[in-house]
């Protein structure tokens, strides 16, 4: 556990279990995801004119700043161009497009010092997705639009992996989010307010792993790691792209990453698509692990 496959000639079989075994993936930059980081550096441009997108925050209080970010990070979730980048992605890397299911892509922002640290710049804790609704098969892609480097990168803390840790993921449902949290984000800016899952012990986050890739370079992990936002200690807001996917056989099967601490409810299921046709899930697959299917499956895998 806690290996870092790069560029792996390895099957997309064998590149889930040893995911979700703990292990970490990085994918140099391919023709579908430069496009991808392409797309959101004009779309990032053209809202932030004149400024340059990681040094627009040196130029307006960050109110402003957020109202940018409310019209612009729906926008590139939403735009069509996007999910078929996405599409091509994982075709380009061998994945099985009847069987890969993916969820929409996400522009994150990680401004420098304490200007932004909510909301829609929130600078996430120590925390597994699967705290989040996420089910224990699910992967996590992650390429930055702009350069990054290690401080303002993401950190992952591999002894926790397979290490529970007390936390509050069972006050967080994944439906009550989408009615209410969610609609919430513009207006946390200096504090966030909401009510989401942590650790509610002392973690020791050192040492950690962080992974710098080229722009357009693609990072892979299970949903089950232990990850946090690195402090921005640069001069340069982070802007990165996320999305996340599951295989539905492995849904049907229960092999996925070991459930070790979550106690979370709802599931997140109803946001994926089919790379083939975009066609969602079927019903009966979500309503399994909305029922609490999930727990019990990722027993088995």
């Amino acid at each position: 556990m806690g290996t870092v496959y790069v560029d792996s000639p390895l099957s997309e079989d064998e590149r889930r279990q040893r995911l979700y075994a703990g292990d970490l993936f990085v994918h140099s930059p391919a023709k579908s995801s430069m496009e991808l980081c392409t797309l959101a550096r004009e779309m990032s441009e053209e809202a932030f004119a004149p400024y340059d997108p990681p040094l627009a925050q040196d130029h307006m209080p960050a109110e402003e700043y957020a109202q940018i970010l409310a019209d612009l990070k729906p926008r590139f979730i939403h735009h069509p161009r996007a999910k078929e980048l996405i599409g091509g992605m994982l075709a380009e890397g061998g994945f099985d497009v009847e069987k890969t299911y993916f969820d929409v892509p996400r522009l994150r922002t990680m401004a420098h010092g304490e200007y932004m640290k909510a909301g829609l710049a929130l600078q996430f804790h120590p925390h597994r997705d699967t705290w989040f609704s996420a089910p224990y098969a699910q992967l996590n892609w992650w390429l930055p639009v702009y350069e990054v480097e290690s401080e303002n990168s993401m950190a992952f803390h591999l002894r926790y992996f397979d290490q529970p840790v007390k936390n509050s993921s069972a006050v967080y449902d994944y439906d009550e989010w989408n009615r209410t949290g969610r609609q919430q984000a513009a207006q946390q800016i200096k504090k966030e307010t909401r009510k989401q899952p942590e650790p509610e012990e002392e973690l020791e986050l050192a040492p950690d792993v962080r992974v710098v890739t080229p722009v357009g370079g693609t990072l892979i992990f299970s949903g089950a790691q232990m990850h946090s936002t690195v402090p921005n200690t640069t001069r340069r807001t982070r802007f990165s792209i996320d999305f996340r996917t599951v295989n539905l056989d492995d849904l049907m099967n229960g092999n996925a990453a070991p459930n070790v601490d979550s106690e979370c409810t709802g599931t997140t299921l109803g946001d994926f698509l089919r790379v083939s046709d975009l066609a969602p899930l079927p019903e009966e697959i979500i309503g399994r692990y909305r029922a609490g299917a999930a727990a019990l499956l990722s027993s088995h895998g």
